[in-house]
């Protein structure tokens, strides 16, 4: 089963790609969106919007995980990261991608031990589990973070049928 992680951000939207067979995890691929600061708000989410649906029609994964918003002490900076929340949210239902969501605090308790973790905590994890790959900084090891969750969530809910 491929699952697409993605990490929202209006200036930059970390993605990556899994590949879960059973207990198995396999990096496929990984990267950024990103937007121009300089454009209006409605052109950089169209853009955003844009750039989430080839990287859908593209891939076509199974499933996909997002990650939530956490509140910023810059209520601006919060308010975008939700517009951008909802801009991968809205292109993954128009897809017809079932999509799991979670807390960055869940993430790094799940990938590292601690929900306080750093991000460079979670990209040696990452790095860890998914031997080989070429990480695109640190949006898209958090993407490849929340995919890795997903898959592991996934696993467990078959397991109890």
């Amino acid at each position: 089963m491929i699952l697409l992680g993605l990490d929202p951000g209006l200036g930059t939207t970390g993605w990556g790609l899994i590949r879960a067979e059973g207990n198995r995890l396999s990096h496929l691929a990984n990267g950024r969106l990103k937007t121009g600061a300089a454009e209006p708000l409605p052109r950089r989410l169209a853009h955003l919007d844009a750039m989430v649906s080839a990287l859908l029609a593209d891939h076509a994964p199974a499933a996909a995980a997002v990650e939530e918003v956490f509140v910023n002490t810059n209520p601006q900076s919060t308010l975008k990261l939700a517009h951008a929340r909802g801009v991968c949210l809205a292109a993954l239902a128009r897809a017809g991608v079932e999509v799991g969501e979670y807390a960055p605090r869940l993430v790094k308790k799940a990938l590292v031990g601690t929900g306080a973790a750093d991000k460079v905590q979670v990209q040696a994890m990452v790095a860890r589990l998914l031997p080989g790959a070429m990480i695109a900084g640190a949006d898209a090891a958090d993407a490849l973070a929340v995919a890795i969750v997903h898959a592991h969530h996934l696993a467990s809910a078959r397991a109890l049928r």
